[in-house]
């Protein structure tokens, strides 16, 4: 097995007993070709030079590590900094890796890119991308989802994706990708399939981590500047791609603590959250090509999960995560829908920056890891989206009668 950073030219399979390639026989030669593909391209400089090209021009790279002076003068206790990749083309980390592999698409031959999206951000991110490098692209999303985070839904049709409604299971970001991989075991030949975060079947969780990497190299770098103390980095964790991304240059260090942040949802009950390594009730399986931790019943079967966020609500996590959870070198925590709407607040009206709902949940851990530590020490956050996308689903919560208001005048003029 490889290891979890890998050499140059090589991807890993497993990460200790989580990853591998867990897929029918139809889907075996597109793994195999996309990884021997991905390692050449990853040790040749001329793909390196675009994507890096891509990513100063067109992505916006490098994004600001942002001293929070208000929160932290507000707040007491360590400096908070803040990693804006809200700033980035699109509004979130995603167009990273969405980059990366279209350009890995390109290079392939491939004119059609499917992705899947829960939130909204993958998608529009995967959207962008082909639209800047004349691929087409379809996006598989759950029905709820397209409900809630109708404003990306619009921003992707106008960049010229297809959106796919996915009206299975849960209607949520876990039917998508089984959607997806159902269309990529039809039409792989011709299509990629661009997965959005840090899991499915390998060559993925390494193939994203890598090219999500670049999010904690610049924070690294960036740190050094500051000259403060870090005494830990915080990202909010769903399938993983913005925390694998963000704490990937630190993962073979003991310090700084390295902090991922769950959905906590509106309670402990099945059903409520989706703790898949700060609680008791996740168990070892295998779903969508992958071994980890799942939250499955007895029978092997996902279980319903809850966020308010539609990026941290699926059942699962990358595995990278998972083995570097087990092993001790991260820590998790949960921050319920509550808290992470009181950092958006918090964060909005002391710094002037809108948290996504997803990184607020980061931003509710930093508040509270920043009481804890001394003045001297100093954290990071990961912002790893902004939060236009959410805007009906906070103003809801937030101003209800005044949105509700609003939304009957649009639609008696409508």
């Amino acid at each position: 097995m490889e290891t979890a950073r890998g050499k140059l030219g090589t991807v890993a399979d497993y990460f200790g007993v989580f990853g591998g390639r867990f897929v029918g026989e139809t889907l075996r030669p597109a793994l195999d070709q996309l990884e021997e593909e991905f390692a050449l391209a990853w040790a040749d400089p001329v793909f390196r030079e675009e994507l890096d090209a891509a990513g100063k021009t067109f992505v916006g790279r490098p994004t600001p590590l942002l001293y929070a002076g208000n929160a932290t003068r507000a707040q007491g206790g360590a400096k908070i900094y803040v990693k804006l990749e809200g700033l980035a083309q699109t509004g979130a980390h995603k167009i990273n890796n969405a980059m990366g592999q279209a350009l890995l698409a390109k290079r392939l031959g491939k004119k059609r890119v499917i992705a899947e999206t829960g939130a909204g951000q993958h998608g529009l991110a995967s959207a962008a991308a082909c639209a800047r490098l004349g691929l087409s692209c379809r996006v598989y999303m759950g029905s709820l989802d397209m409900a809630r985070q109708h404003p990306n839904v619009f921003a992707m049709e106008m960049l010229g994706a297809e959106v796919i409604p996915v009206e299975t299971g849960s209607r949520t970001l876990k039917d998508a990708i089984n959607a997806a991989l159902r269309d990529w075991s039809a039409n792989y030949p011709g299509t990629h399939y661009l997965i959005g975060s840090a899991l499915g079947p390998s060559p993925f969780p390494e193939m994203v981590r890598r090219f999500q990497s670049v999010v904690g190299e610049e924070t690294r770098a960036q740190m050094r500047e500051t000259g403060a103390d870090f005494a830990a980095l915080v990202a909010c964790v769903g399938g993983g791609s913005n925390a694998i991304g963000f704490f990937s240059p630190f993962l073979d260090q003991p310090l700084p603590r390295l902090i991922g942040v769950e959905a906590g949802g509106r309670g402990d009950g099945p059903g409520d959250n989706a703790v898949r390594m700060a609680g008791a009730v996740s168990r070892i399986g295998v779903a969508h090509g992958y071994k980890s931790r799942f939250l499955m019943n007895g029978d092997g079967q996902l279980m319903p999960t809850h966020s308010i966020s539609a990026g941290l609500d699926y059942p699962g996590i990358g595995p990278q995560l998972a083995s570097l959870g087990d092993s001790g070198r991260l820590e998790f925590t949960s921050a319920s829908d509550g808290e992470a709407l009181d950092a958006l607040r918090f964060f909005a009206r002391n710094e002037g920056i809108i948290f996504a709902l997803e990184s607020a949940h980061a931003a509710a851990a930093a508040l509270r890891l920043a009481r804890e530590l001394d003045p001297g020490r100093a954290l990071a956050v990961n912002m790893s989206g902004r939060g236009d996308k959410d805007i009906f689903i906070t103003a809801k919560a937030l101003d209800r009668d005044n949105w509700l208001s609003f939304l009957e005048s649009e639609i008696a003029h409508a």
